[in-house]
């Protein structure tokens, strides 16, 4: 086991997805992120089936702190409850786990 995780987040626009992943590199939260475009989600809200175009971003940082990325995403993001969803990163290249350490400074 490693302590490494991964955030899933969805965005209703690339051009937040990005504003949001660079404050959280920028205060060393993650290490980085990657952004897909162009996805096409249904889901219910308040009594509806929805469906809408989003983008989604995946961000890998250390699980000591997890909650503080959590935190963070929920301040910036446009959503009233946007999807923010942790993976335990449970193994993998041990190089980009280290250099993933390396560049996750935040200090709890």
């Amino acid at each position: 086991m490693t302590g490494y995780c991964t955030f899933y987040v969805t965005f209703p626009h690339k051009e937040e997805a990005v504003a949001l992943s660079r404050i959280l590199l920028e205060e060393k939260l993650v290490a980085c992120a990657n952004i897909s475009d162009a996805m096409t989600s249904l889901y219910q809200w308040q009594g509806e089936i929805c469906e809408e175009s989003e983008v989604a971003m995946l961000m890998k940082t250390k699980k000591d702190i997890a909650e503080k990325v959590t935190a963070r995403i929920k301040e910036l993001h446009s959503y009233d409850t946007p999807c923010i969803v942790q993976w335990d990163i449970m193994g993998g290249n041990e190089e980009y786990l280290k250099w993933v350490g390396e560049s996750v400074q935040y200090k709890l």
